[in-house]
């Protein structure tokens, strides 16, 4: 399997998925925003398969800091052009495991996600 978690690296909630892979010895590559981008086919795999209500941070301080008139009028097309613009706005982590693709970290999501058979 594998397995790819896409975050930044000074997010507690990335931190804390990254450590929880690692204490379960799960084989991980990292994938971080600032410095590696996302590109449009992998948000648009993650759209169709989650949603973009489900990829796009309302909570975080990065679309907070958005102008009202960006946030307004939401649609999926709208989003993904914000997303890439600034991929900060992903909710965080995202974690492709070659079956699906998790979004936020709960550990007993990741467990039953990453568990064999």
């Amino acid at each position: 399997m594998t397995v790819t978690i896409y975050g930044i690296t000074t997010c507690d909630t990335v931190r804390k998925a990254r450590a929880w892979l690692d204490g379960k010895g799960v084989a991980y590559r990292f994938h971080d925003f600032r410095k590696d981008g996302l590109d449009a086919k992998t948000l648009g795999q993650w759209l169709d398969v989650v949603g973009w209500e489900a990829v796009l941070n309302k909570a975080g301080t990065s679309f907070r800091a958005l102008p009202d008139a960006d946030k307004a009028g939401l649609d999926r097309a709208k989003a993904a052009a914000l997303i890439l613009a600034n991929p900060t706005l992903v909710k965080r982590p995202v974690l492709e495991t070659g079956a699906e693709v998790l979004v936020g970290f709960k550990p007993e999501i990741y467990a039953k996600a990453l568990s064999p058979g």
